[in-house]
């Protein structure tokens, strides 16, 4: 039993340290700029990674929202719930970590059906 035990706590142990390298973590402030339908917009995004889960705040001139999401590999998923003139909207972002200080990708906002582009960098 303890030969068998052995082998696969070292292949465990492999399998998450090859996922830790795989995955930069993204923790603290990014400056979020966005263009959705011609309109530019800039925020600060704070995240906190906890293996693949993803949380923390963005803030931007609307105010702060809780944000919720994921990172898998270089892949990172966001959304976050905000209002714009009293009508609820939710903001979703899929992006990839070309750096561990840079990210890029598209933006949402499933309310109004746009679409748009955004580029991140990390500022601690």
């Amino acid at each position: 039993m303890k030969r068998f035990l052995l082998p696969c706590i070292l292949l465990a142990s492999t399998a998450a340290l090859s996922q830790a390298v795989d995955s930069p973590a993204i923790n603290g402030k990014w400056k979020i700029h966005s263009v959705i339908s011609g309109n530019e917009s800039d925020q600060t995004c704070t995240f906190v990674q906890k293996a693949s889960d993803l949380t923390g705040t963005c803030e931007s001139e609307q105010g702060k929202s809780s944000l919720t999401g994921t990172v898998n590999g270089k892949k990172i998923k966001w959304t976050y719930k905000t209002e714009y003139n009293g009508s609820p909207l939710t903001v979703s972002y899929t992006g990839v970590l070309d750096s561990p200080t840079k990210m890029t990708g598209s933006t949402s906002v499933e309310e109004f059906g746009v679409e748009g582009d955004f580029t991140g960098t990390q500022s601690n």
